[in-house]
């Protein structure tokens, strides 16, 4: 299944939790009713930007402002809402980082506290004993997907219809350039370009159109993108070099390494990103 039909699917669910809840909202005490009518806003938000990318978002991860309306529904009415503590098994499925987990993990035992108040001790600890199971169960499938994604980055381009890879996927491109270059006579270099973190994408897409299709970019880290150029000689690729250069942020780090001096066998993508100089704008010319 293509990954548009998925993000409509789960736009369309987004929609439909917004509409129960505002429909909830309608017979809500003030308090709990603002608290649903914030809900609703933030999954209308959410569907109506939803899109499809491989990039991850590097601000406030977006599971802590969910984790802080599931309890403050429960809170504002506990008796009312006591249902949506089943929620919390959701949240635990969805991959996120240690400290946010812990969060969710604190706030859920937050919702218990204030829901076991209006049932017996039994029911109360049979209610802590299901959360419990779910939780770990939850938790160890959400694990499972971060491995799954991890080994799929390492193998699909990092954005749909551009030649950006993975750096693992330069390591086993050197190989097999370096024997075409050896093969064909074509001087072959490896051109490390480091930039600052908020510029990696834009530069990566610039980087993507000012090369050959047959031409790979690779991210080496969240500030280091890497090329393989291939030239009819040295004086080409200084002066393609320096086209790509100017066409790219100016506050920058390169550096060039022709492909046949690389010793292969020694090379690892932190290898790679200690050869850029300390200062910017500095490359061997």
């Amino acid at each position: 299944m293509q990954s548009k039909y998925k993000i409509r699917l789960l736009r369309a669910n987004l929609f439909a939790a917004a509409c129960v809840l505002a429909f909830w909202a309608l017979t809500a005490p003030p308090a709990a009713s603002l608290a649903l009518w914030l809900s609703v806003g933030w999954l209308f938000v959410t569907a109506l930007l939803l899109d499809f990318s491989h990039r991850r978002s590097k601000g406030l991860p977006w599971q802590l402002l969910a984790g802080m309306l599931l309890l403050g529904l429960i809170a504002t009415a506990p008796e009312r809402h006591s249902i949506l503590i089943w929620a919390w098994a959701a949240m635990f499925m969805l991959p996120q980082n240690r400290w946010i987990a812990v969060f969710n993990v604190t706030t859920a035992f937050l919702s218990w506290l204030l829901i076991s108040s209006f049932l017996s001790l039994a029911e109360s600890l049979l209610l802590l004993a299901a959360l419990t199971i779910l939780g770990i169960l939850s938790i160890t499938r959400a694990c499972q997907l971060i491995d799954i994604n991890g080994s799929i980055r390492q193998r699909l381009r990092l954005i749909p219809g551009l030649n950006l890879w993975a750096g693992e996927q330069l390591l086993k491109d050197l190989s097999r350039e370096q024997t075409r270059s050896e093969r064909e006579a074509i001087y072959a270099e490896v051109f490390l370009i480091q930039v600052k973190r908020h510029q990696l994408w834009s530069a990566a897409q610039k980087l993507c159109s000012l090369t050959y299709s047959f031409e790979n970019v690779y991210r080496l880290d969240s500030h280091t993108l890497a090329t393989l150029t291939l030239s009819h000689s040295p004086k080409e690729a200084s002066q393609r070099r320096k086209l790509l250069c100017a066409a790219l942020p100016e506050k920058q780090r390169y550096q060039h390494m022709p492909l046949m001096d690389m010793e292969l066998s020694t090379i690892t993508l932190e290898t790679l990103t200690s050869l850029l100089p300390q200062q910017l704008g500095e490359a061997n010319d």
